[in-house]
């Protein structure tokens, strides 16, 4: 083959192929998602819903745990889940809780984590009323110093549980009724859009 058809085929055909795959390349490159962008994006909206959340249902603390994969056990190699508070809101004087509720096992708080999968909401109005129940949540009440508290299951549009938006009132009891019940529960919906970025 004689060199100039070569170069004439190199130039002709394989170059302008390489130019559009390098093109598409970094094309495909600018269109991945950046990481950090969307985490301070997704932070940004979940804060302030909360803090609208607060301020709506004039609430002491509010707060969003999500469910993640805490390592593997030993020796079946099966994940362990387990949950955070990653975002949290609180009102002048009230404590925060978040630091002392990272990578907690789900089986610790099994009971009523159980029931939000299957209910969605768990509503104690008084954590000092022994007639209702507290699935296991009235100590974590009473060094938390949360005197009612409501609990949503925050779950993906495919209506996978990801996580719960807590609402705790600190210096009152407080009953909610079920036009505030709904419309809590819309927010925890929308939280899941959020949260899984749809």
């Amino acid at each position: 083959m004689d060199t100039s058809i070569l170069v004439a085929f190199i130039t002709g055909i394989i170059g302008p192929v390489i130019v559009i795959a390098i093109k598409n390349h970094l094309a495909n490159r600018k269109k991945q998602p950046d990481m950090i962008t969307d985490a301070l994006e997704t932070s940004e909206k979940v804060t302030t819903k909360i803090d609208t959340i607060k301020d709506e249902f004039k609430t002491d603390r509010v707060w969003v745990a999500q469910f993640h994969n805490g390592g593997h056990f030993y020796p079946t190699g099966k994940s362990m889940a387990k949950f955070s508070i990653i975002y949290e809101t609180v009102d002048i004087g009230v404590g925060s809780i978040q630091n002392n509720f990272q990578n907690i096992p789900v089986n610790l708080f099994s009971k009523a984590i159980n029931y939000l999968l299957v209910k969605d909401v768990i509503q104690i109005i008084d954590f000092k009323d022994d007639t209702i129940a507290t699935y296991g949540l009235k100590y974590i009440a009473e060094e938390s110093g949360c005197k009612s508290g409501y609990l949503f299951a925050i779950k993906s549009f495919e209506n996978k549980f990801i996580g719960i938006l807590g609402i705790d009132y600190t210096k009152r009891k407080t009953k909610l009724d079920t036009e505030d019940i709904n419309r809590l529960q819309m927010h925890a919906t929308s939280m899941g859009g959020v949260l899984t970025g749809q």
